[in-house]
């Protein structure tokens, strides 16, 4: 082998797979680092649980809203139920509004005249709530004085 056939690079300096070094193999290559797996697994985490949290927050919304719902149907059954159990001197008419009132020896009144109607002489104790009788006979409370009986 003579000079001329001889290459003049050293075998030891020469990758077979150069793009597969996990660092540049040339003075002009880009500049490879090492991945901190620990810096992205912890933005991964946090990301996840950013999410996670929001998803959790909807699903605490959603049943809250359910809540809601069942606590308005449980008011509308109990002034329902006490209106029912009054003594009624008229045939309450399909769509209008009346008034349910506590008197002061604890029975309950239903009445056409709203609390505020009836001036300085209230016959009741406390005003319970205000109610439209609907076309299947069920009342749709529109207010509910919640404050208890006295």
């Amino acid at each position: 082998m003579t000079n001329e056939d001889r290459n003049p690079i050293d075998k030891d300096k020469v990758a077979e797979n150069p793009g597969l070094l996990p660092y540049a193999h040339t003075v002009g290559s880009a500049v490879i680092r090492p991945e901190d797996t620990g810096k992205i697994k912890g933005r991964a985490v946090t990301a996840m649980r950013q999410q996670t949290q929001r998803q959790m927050d909807q699903l605490y919304q959603q049943m809250q809203t359910l809540v809601d719902q069942a606590n308005a149907l449980k008011r509308r059954v109990e002034v329902s139920e006490r209106i029912y159990q009054t003594q009624l001197n008229f045939d309450p008419i399909i769509g209008n509004t009346y008034y349910l009132y506590e008197r002061n020896d604890g029975t309950d009144m239903l009445s056409m005249i709203g609390p505020a109607e009836w001036g300085r002489s209230r016959p009741f104790k406390r005003f319970v709530a205000q109610a439209t009788l609907l076309a299947d006979h069920t009342w749709d409370v529109q207010h509910h004085d919640e404050g208890p009986a006295q």
